[in-house]
């Protein structure tokens, strides 16, 4: 049982916290197999295989868990994550064509499935290992991934 101090707060530092960074990045792709011909492209992936690219306004949320630091009360420092994920992924990747300007999609076919991982490897290799990383990748409104599930 946890301990509540006059104040109110939690006394024990063995819970899990979740924190959580939302950026925006704007970018262009095409869904495209190259070992298919062009019909089978736009059959299976409809508009999303026009031959002159499309855009979408990503929202990506990085979220973080792990037990607050005894010290600082942070899981992880909010200012660091907001770098990390600029210098990481936004640089990268908004304002460009994922397929054309990007080392990540030169091989890979740049879904937001495919988007979702490449950012969690890219940002779980510079976050302590002992927190806990997902990434949400918002394509529209509606449709959204997470990686890890």
């Amino acid at each position: 049982m946890q301990k509540i101090s006059s104040a109110g707060r939690i006394n024990n530092m063995s819970e899990k916290v979740a924190v959580f960074r939302k950026e925006h990045f704007n970018a262009a792709h095409r869904l495209y197999n190259p070992a298919w011909d062009e019909d089978t492209n736009r059959r299976v992936f409809g508009k999303c295989s026009n031959p002159n690219y499309h855009g979408h306004n990503y929202e990506l949320i990085v979220k973080v868990t792990g037990v607050p630091d005894k010290n600082t009360g942070y899981v992880m420092d909010m200012k660091l994550l907001s770098d990390l994920v600029k210098e990481e992924v936004l640089k990268r990747f908004d304002h460009k064509n994922l397929n054309l300007d990007t080392e990540a999609f030169k091989n890979l076919n740049p879904t937001a499935e495919n988007i979702a991982i490449v950012i969690y490897k890219l940002l779980r290799e510079k976050i302590d290992v002992a927190l806990d990383v997902q990434v949400r990748l918002y394509e529209t409104e509606r449709n959204f991934v997470e990686y890890p599930v």
